[in-house]
C-alpha cells in the first residue's frame, strides 16, 4: 500500500515532525510504501495520513478532491485545547478514521465524531546507545525538555527552583528552541540571575533523549499536550516524572499520581522538586506509579493499533469473494 502521511513544515524538528518519522518507520515495518510531505503531495496514495487538523486542512480538501483513498487525520494538542477551530471540525467531516494519542482526548471530540475516533499512544524509540545515570553527583538534575512557546510555560521549573534552600544540589537544564519572542529576554535575565538553571538550545532527538536518561527527574509544566511522548520517553528511561495535571498527564499516568500539581503554581512544583531531591522512597514511588500506566504504551502495541486501524480501513476480502 502507498501511505502518504502529510505533516506541518515546522522551522524546528516538532512533535509532529517526530511523530511523523516515526509512524513512517512503523508503517514501513508493516509492509507498506510511505512518503512524508510538509504539504500536499499530488501523487497519488492509498491512504493519506494527516497530522494536525487545522494545518493539513489544505492538503486534506486538496486530496479528496481528486482521490477515492481514506483519509486519516491525528489531532494534535492545538488542535484540541483549548478548543477545536471551524476548520479542524472541517477536517474532522472530512477523515474516515481520527486518531488520537490519549483516551481523554475522545471527550474534546463532538459525540457524533467518537465512533470513528482511535486510540494510539506515542511510543519512545529504542535507543540502545543512551548513558544512564550513574551513582550520586554534585547535581539533581531536572531536565525540561520542548520548546519555548505560551502553551508549555517553559520557564516555571526554573523559577520554582529559585525557591529552594540554598543546600540544594538542584540544577535544571532546559533543552528546546525559543519559537515565541518573549522568551529570549527571559531565557537571558534566568541564566544571568539563577545559577541553578541553564539553557542548552534546541538538541536533536537523541541528543533531548539523552538528556532525559541522564537526568535524575524531568519536569513538564504545559498547560496542555496532545499525546505526550516525552512521558514515555523518561519512564522508558527509568527517570521520574513530575508533570502539570491535564488531560494528557492523567490519562497516561493517572488520576492519582503523585507527582502532579496545578498548571501555574510555582510553590507546588518547588515542593514536588524539594521532595524528590531529598527523599529517594519518593523517587521510586513516581517510577513505579508511572510504570504500571505507561508500560502498555510499548512500540509493539503502537504498530498493533496501526494495523487494526488498516484492517478496518483496508478489510481482508472474505474467503471464497
Amino acid at each position: 500500500m502507498e501511505i502518504l502521511i502529510v505533516s506541518p513544515s515546522a522551522s524546528v524538528p516538532n512533535g509532529n515532525s517526530n511523530t511523523a518519522e516515526r509512524w513512517a518507520s512503523e508503517l514501513s515495518d508493516l509492509g507498506h510504501t510511505v512518503r512524508i510531505a510538509g504539504e500536499n503531495d499530488q501523487k497519488p496514495a492509498d491512504l493519506l495520513i494527516a497530522l494536525h487538523a487545522e494545518k493539513s486542512h489544505q492538503a486534506l480538501t486538496d486530496f479528496k478532491g481528486c482521490q477515492r483513498s481514506p483519509v486519516v487525520v491525528a489531532l494534535t494538542g492545538t488542535d484540541l485545547y483549548p478548543s477545536l477551530s471551524s476548520t479542524s471540525l472541517k477536517s474532522l467531516e472530512i477523515a474516515d478514521r481520527i486518531v488520537v494519542y490519549q483516551a481523554k482526548a475522545r471527550t474534546r471530540l463532538p459525540p457524533g465524531l467518537r465512533d470513528r475516533t482511535r486510540v494510539i499512544h506515542l511510543s519512545p524509540p529504542d535507543h540502545p546507545a543512551l548513558q544512564f545515570r550513574g551513582g550520586r553527583t554534585d547535581h539533581f538534575t531536572v531536565c525540561v525538555v520542548g520548546h519555548l512557546r505560551g502553551v508549555k510555560d517553559p520557564m516555571r521549573t526554573a523559577r520554582a527552583a529559585r525557591l529552594l534552600t540554598a543546600t540544594s544540589r538542584l540544577r535544571v537544564l532546559h533543552a528546546g528552541a525559543i519559537l515565541e519572542d518573549q522568551f529570549t529576554p527571559e531565557v537571558e535575565r534566568e541564566q544571568r540571575e539563577n545559577p541553578r538553571y541553564r539553557w542548552l538550545g534546541n538538541l536533536a532527538e537523541e541528543e533531548a533523549c539523552q538528556l532525559i536518561a541522564s537526568s535524575d527527574l524531568l519536569s513538564l509544566t504545559s498547560s496542555h499536550e496532545g499525546g505526550g511522548w516525552v512521558l514515555n520517553e523518561a519512564a522508558a528511561a527509568r527517570t521520574p516524572i513530575v508533570a502539570t495535571r491535564n488531560d494528557a498527564t492523567t490519562s497516561l499516568l493517572g488520576d492519582d499520581y503523585p507527582g502532579l500539581f496545578p498548571f501555574g503554581d510555582t510553590e507546588g512544583l518547588s515542593i514536588l522538586l524539594e521532595r524528590c531531591e531529598s527523599d529517594p522512597s519518593f523517587h521510586d514511588l513516581l517510577l513505579e506509579s508511572a510504570r504500571r500506566h505507561l508500560e502498555e504504551y510499548r512500540a509493539t502495541r503502537e504498530k498493533e493499533n496501526w494495523s487494526s486501524l488498516l484492517a478496518e480501513l483496508f478489510p481482508p476480502p472474505m474467503s471464497g469473494s
